[in-house]
């Protein structure tokens, strides 16, 4: 019997294998284990969808912080570039104010 015609499980198939478990487990433990198979679910679900939740989270922390630094480096930038136009007009009201031109 080859795995892919395991694959496909007829009507059939699936009333044998309840008949089956039905017998080996008894109808007062069915109810049991259905709830057991349940919480297992619900905890495998919580578990990933924290897991995802946790990636995203970091992805979106990650990216603000790029955001964070690239503003800084603009920020810098931007103070470097002032400050080179502020020491170049105190070179200027200097120059302006030791020449003769402006004693006079």
């Amino acid at each position: 019997m080859s795995t892919y015609t395991l694959a496909f499980i007829g009507g059939w198939e699936w009333v044998i294998i309840v008949l089956a478990i039905l017998l080996l487990f008894g109808a007062k433990k069915l109810p049991e284990l259905a709830k057991g198979l349940g919480k297992g679910i619900r905890e495998f679900k919580k578990a990933s969808s924290d897991i995802s939740g946790e990636l995203h989270r970091a992805s979106y922390e990650e990216e603000q912080e790029q955001h964070r630094q690239e503003r800084q480096l603009e920020e810098q930038s931007v103070e470097v570039h002032e400050g080179g136009e502020k020491k170049k007009k105190k070179k200027k009201a200097a120059r302006a104010k030791s020449s003769p031109d402006s004693k006079a």
